[in-house]
């Protein structure tokens, strides 16, 4: 059975959507560099997963990351800021929100897809950073599970549309091919 031009262009579409948005051809890693002494704090395909998600916990006490930023503002594992609305400028223009990006980035680099235990991710804690230092009506509201709730979290959401996108292209190409 011949494949006629209009298939072929639809097979071609299929396996060029593919290799662009699910294989991620040609995205490089951001480079962060480390500060002082930091141990290296990369993951290993050969460290066990209980062992990488420990590292990742570690970013959080690390004395290197955190040392100029109040400890009752400092992010902790459950993903909770714990600033109050009075000291927004304080937390917004001081070492705080720099060592906390710096955290971010650290738990960021070891586990990409690391969940808080509020079922926050890296970018809904900077989205709530962001928000909260931000001059609009969110100024001073550094509660990330009522920001998530507000905008919705992004945990799942690029995978779940790429999933959605693949099956649409194949139940579409298989009904053009056959």
């Amino acid at each position: 059975m011949a494949l006629t031009i209009s298939q072929l262009s639809v097979l071609a579409a299929a396996f060029i959507y593919l290799s662009a948005f699910c294989c991620k051809i040609g995205m490089a890693d951001d480079f962060t560099p480390e500060r002082g002494d930091v141990p290296d704090q990369t993951g290993s395909a050969e460290q066990d997963p209980a062992q990488i998600v420990a590292k990742a916990l570690l970013c959080f006490n690390d004395k290197y990351v955190y040392s100029s930023c109040e400890e009752s503002y400092r992010l902790n594992e459950s993903g909770d800021l714990k600033v109050p609305a009075a000291k927004t400028d304080e937390y917004c223009n001081g070492p705080c929100l720099q060592e906390t990006h710096l955290v971010l980035d650290c738990v960021d680099n070891i586990l990409s897809n690391f969940l808080f235990y509020n079922k926050a991710t890296v970018q809904d804690v900077r989205d709530t950073i962001r928000a909260g230092c931000g001059y609009g009506e969110e100024r001073g509201k550094f509660d990330v599970p009522e920001h998530i709730k507000a905008e919705g979290s992004k945990a799942y959401k690029a995978a779940n549309y790429q999933i959605l996108i693949g099956l649409v292209v194949m139940i579409m190409g298989n009904g053009l091919l056959f």
